[in-house]
């Protein structure tokens, strides 16, 4: 049986792609399956009787050695802030490629606390920084010194010591680029460097309370149990900075969510599911019912898709207990069609996730195609005609093409970066002033713009007589020729309309990351949790590759 790719049109809507899970696709659970053969070890540990110092950890294979450079710093409570423009914080640390010299170690302890100031080399591969959550912290530091576990309801409502305010790679600030590293097998997958750096900031998250409770009372002090540092992740407040990306990367986007329908298709198209895989698959989805009900968040918003998901989940349960059998063919294809017919979004996509979970032989291959080498599409077809774009347009942005732009309601918004906050924002262009500096993240408009242009030429014009005529419109013209590739490239939506909900976009890119528990402050930022339940260095060599469903949730 042949099974279609999904329908670009509507999967590449805003709110289907804001219902996007982590799934086996994911970049942190790849990492973990690469590095699992891997030596870990902890090479430096140098931090005073309160914390600060130097730690460093390390992966290593063969010749090749990943280094984690910690530096545990000293910050007055005012000075702690999760903003990029913030210049100080709890810890820096820095993915070294190789092994550290004494020279290194003093070089990077001047330079990596800088972050973006500093000044790095082709040997530092990426650059991240972290804050406390204090209340946690200070309350684990102070309950092991007194021979005690922490609280576990406060743990529960946190999920981590530490929470990322960025991670940096690729060039940024000195930092290898990609082209130096990018032909190593071990870090094919996406951001799979980046990924590393957050696990091992983990460990020293636990390390370091470990660490201070024992010198706050060395003869009553306990370390923290491991399986409430399995509990535990890394946090990350996320706001409209990681929005652009998946603007300005298609081919990228394109291949994370290909691959995805990919995998879907050849699910969907399994014959016949044997009874360790469709039981692996029942158990999967009813132990992740746990992680739906333990989701806490304030936002009314989520707390309405949460309370959807939970039931159209034990819906599932229900129907898959009941009302069916997996011996019959295609069961997959089957299930697929019932949650398209009796569920919401949010649940067909996590169900969708979930699918994953048997099937490494259709998983693994796949996450080698989710990188792209993007600088190879970026040449225009000048030798094309207006009708070949003309083409392309009405094919791949059918919807984009019915949205009417001269109503207010259709351009109340833009996107702008702030001078003070040196991030991406987004405003109403009709109350708030600078929209003659929009960034050029209109897609929509821009592409129905263009067509309008198109009919004012002849069919066979050139394009690159089309570009000499109106030049700034070059970028969507790029766009449109590499979308007629990738048809899994474009948003499908009006993303300066007045019923978009940005968060949704920054949802689409966590969930492959891996990251759980999205818990929205507004529209425009979130906070998440990494590597919640991931097994811990010294246990990658055997672990549950299941985790992130089975992980005991009730130890929080």
């Amino acid at each position: 049986m042949q099974i279609k790719l999904r329908n670009p049109n509507i999967i590449m809507k805003l709110s289907r792609l804001g219902s996007f899970h982590q799934s086996k696709l994911s970049f942190l659970r790849s990492f973990l399956d690469e590095f699992r053969d891997w030596d870990y070890s902890n090479d430096l540990f140098d931090l005073d009787e309160n914390g600060y110092g130097t730690a460093i950890y390390s992966f290593k294979k063969k010749n090749r050695v990943y280094s984690l450079i910690c530096f545990a710093n000293k910050i007055n409570n005012h000075e702690r802030s999760d903003r990029v423009i913030a210049t100080k914080w709890d810890a820096a640390f820095t993915l070294y490629d190789g092994v550290p010299t004494k020279e290194d170690i003093e070089r990077l302890k001047n330079e990596v606390p800088k972050q973006e100031v500093g000044r790095l080399s082709y040997k530092e591969l990426t650059l991240s920084r972290a804050n406390k959550s204090l209340r946690v912290f200070d309350h684990v530091v102070a309950s092991l010194s007194e021979g005690k576990q922490p609280d576990l309801d406060l743990l529960g409502k946190v999920g981590y010591l530490y929470r990322t305010t960025a991670v940096y790679g690729s060039g940024k600030f000195g930092l290898a680029d990609r082209f130096r590293i990018k032909d190593r097998e071990e870090i094919n997958g996406p951001f799979r460097l980046e990924m590393m750096l957050v696990y091992l900031v983990r460990q020293f998250t636990f390390d370091q309370v470990n660490h201070v409770a024992k010198f706050k009372n060395p003869k009553k002090a306990v370390k923290l149990d491991p399986e409430i540092c399995k509990s535990l992740g890394i946090g990350n407040s996320t706001g409209l900075g990681m929005a652009p990306f998946i603007v300005n990367h298609p081919t990228l986007l394109n291949n994370w969510i290909l691959c995805r329908e990919k995998a879907l298709k050849k699910i969907r198209e399994t014959k016949n599911v044997q009874k360790d895989q469709y039981d692996l698959f029942k158990k999967s989805l009813k132990n992740s019912v746990k992680n739906i009900t333990s989701w806490n968040t304030e936002s009314e918003y989520q707390k309405k898709k949460i309370n959807s998901l939970l039931q159209n989940v034990k819906k599932t349960l229900n129907f898959l207990e009941t009302k069916f059998s997996f011996d019959i063919e295609y069961p997959f294809n089957k299930i697929y069609l019932w949650l398209e017919k009796e569920t919401c979004d949010e649940c067909i996509e996590y169900v969708v996730s979930i699918m994953m979970e048997p099937f490494d032989e259709i998983i693994k291959p796949l996450v080698s195609e989710m990188s792209s080498d993007e600088e190879k599409y970026f040449n225009i077809p000048t030798q094309k005609t207006v009708e070949d774009l003309k083409n392309i347009i009405e094919n791949r942005y059918t919807d984009i093409l019915k949205i009417d732009f001269n109503k207010k309601e259709n351009i109340k918004n833009f996107w702008f970066i702030s001078r003070n906050k040196e991030e991406p924002r987004y405003s109403n262009r009709f109350e708030e002033a600078g929209s003659e500096l929009e960034q050029p993240l209109a897609i929509a408009r821009d592409i129905k713009k263009l067509y309008e242009q198109l009919n004012f030429f002849k069919n066979n014009l050139k394009i690159d007589k089309f570009l000499s005529k109106h030049p700034s419109s070059r970028h969507v013209v790029r766009r449109a020729f590499i979308i007629d590739k990738f048809p899994y490239a474009e948003i499908q939506d009006n993303t300066i309309a007045e019923n978009v909900v940005p968060v949704d976009m920054l949802r689409l890119k966590l969930s492959f990351f891996g990251a759980l528990k999205f818990d929205p402050r507004s529209d425009k930022w979130l906070r998440i949790c990494m590597f919640q339940g991931a097994p811990l260095p010294n246990e990658l060599k055997d672990y549950d590759q299941q985790w992130v469903y089975n992980f005991s949730n009730e130890i929080i």
